[in-house]
């Protein structure tokens, strides 16, 4: 039985490192993307992390990542997807008290054409409803669903976590 047992939880830890590694492969990163002869469908940049600030650290190198992707190829469709504990910097009651998050990524919305999108799902696991973000952010039902549309579309992932 613990032959059996051990067994079992070799494979299923095989299958898991293959289904990560997998994912890993899939996702892209800026300067393979700039290497490319043709532009992609798109870019979506997926944010995901446990630290409320990171998207005040990350905001800056993103921006200028962006900058790149449309030099390179002008009018680029991007969208932003964050659905960690980041996204919660983005609600109206922090930016009031922090206004650098809010207005980098409010900058990239309006003077970037960027889509920028935020969890619902993980959201409401804090009490967050969609109401309690600003209105230049796209409020989805769940992160990974909004991302899998993105990629259906012909979008290139790259993922940005800390």
């Amino acid at each position: 039985m613990i032959q059996y047992m051990s067994k079992i939880s070799f494979n299923l830890c095989l299958v898991l490192a293959s289904l990560f590694f997998s994912s890993t492969v899939l996702a892209a990163d800026v300067v393979t993307l700039l290497q490319e002869k043709q532009a992609p469908a798109g870019v979506v940049f997926e944010i995901v992390s446990d630290d409320e600030d990171y998207l005040e650290e990350l905001l800056p190198t993103l921006k200028e990542d962006i900058k790149k992707l449309r030099k390179r190829f002008p009018g680029l469709p991007i969208a932003v997807v964050s659905h960690g504990k980041e996204q919660f910097s983005l609600i109206k009651t922090n930016s009031k008290v922090e206004q650098t998050t809010p207005s980098l990524v409010k900058d990239l919305v309006k003077s970037n054409d960027i889509d920028f999108h935020v969890c619902e799902t993980h959201a409401s696991w804090y009490g967050v409803t969609a109401e309690d973000f600003p209105d230049y952010i796209n409020v989805s039902p769940a992160g990974p669903v909004q991302i899998n549309d993105y990629e259906e579309l012909g979008y290139e992932l790259v993922v940005l976590t800390d």
